[in-house]
């Protein structure tokens, strides 16, 4: 099942905002509405949205300088600005700023759907960006997996009857054997197939840098946390997440790992909120 996108909803005109709501929930939207900025920026610090839709005329703090907040504390979600007609130009700034794009009261129902739509897809491709940059492209197709014996066949076999389920997987096996191969077709061959397939080499990082890897960080979290950062966990998603040489994994770091994995929710250093996850776990070790 597809993940529900979380939409908030900024703007103190209560017509417009409980119309916007109706017409997202309808949508199968999670929604959340929210009247003056200061209060939408609350709301932020709590959940991760993918689109937020913010009226430029605000109680308080204006939509605008809600924006800036939002960049400045690295939200990466899809903003769209509500604007009237006499405030185009300021809508304008807003896109400079980074938001996605705009729609002018008064707007139609299809048309509020059709640009939520087109920020969701951008949004997508946006992380799309950030799972290619963790991942190197490998092509793991069965003819990449060799052999006709009766070792081979027997984990041809175990590969088709494990694939459809959504068991936990742990594969063994000496150095360039192909486990991360096998993985891979697990994966392929699964119901999570069209999502993520998120690789973590645990033989390759130093403990320090585990928990970020893992579970992601806040702007500020460290030093040198210049920007927020996803975790493999949120980036996988609805997916498979491949610890390769779990066994490299230090006591502390196993204990923290196994929470994420029996709550099945995590936590960003730096971080009170608690971020719900979904992932299927594969690991290896020789």
């Amino acid at each position: 099942m597809p993940k529900q996108a979380k939409i908030l909803i900024i703007d103190d005109d209560p017509v417009i905002r409980d119309a916007c709501e109706q017409v997202l929930l309808k949508e199968n939207y999670s929604v959340i509405s929210e009247i003056t900025g200061e209060e939408g920026l609350a709301q932020i610090k709590k959940e991760i949205f993918d689109v937020i839709l913010l009226d430029l005329k605000l109680p308080g703090i204006s939509g605008l300088e809600v924006l800036k907040a939002l960049r400045e504390d690295g939200c990466n979600a899809a903003v769209i600005i509500i604007t009237g007609y006499s405030s185009v130009e300021s809508a304008v700034e807003a896109m400079k700023l980074g938001s996605f794009d705009y729609i002018t009261k008064p707007f139609g129902i299809e048309e509020l759907r059709v640009i939520v739509k087109k920020a969701l897809a951008n949004r997508k491709l946006f992380l799309e960006n950030i799972y290619l940059r963790n991942e190197l492209e490998i092509k793991s197709e069965f003819e990449f997996i060799v052999g006709s014996g009766p070792a081979m066949i027997n984990v041809m076999e175990l590969i088709e009857k494990v694939s459809g389920t959504d068991s936990t997987v742990l594969i063994t096996g000496e150095s360039g054997t192909g486990k991360e191969l096998i993985a891979r077709k697990l994966h392929q061959r699964s119901l999570r197939k069209d999502q993520h397939f998120v690789v973590v080499d645990c033989g390759a990082l130093v403990e320090t840098l585990f928990e970020s890897e893992l579970f992601g960080h806040e702007k500020g979290s460290f030093t040198g946390a210049i920007v927020s950062k996803y975790g493999r966990f949120e980036i996988a998603d609805k997916g498979t997440l491949f610890l390769d040489e779990i066994s490299n994994i230090s006591l502390n770091m196993q204990a923290k790992l196994l929470r994420a994995i029996q709550q099945r929710e995590i936590t960003r250093i730096g971080s009170s909120r608690i971020i719900k996850v979904d992932v299927r776990i594969i690991s290896c070790y020789k």
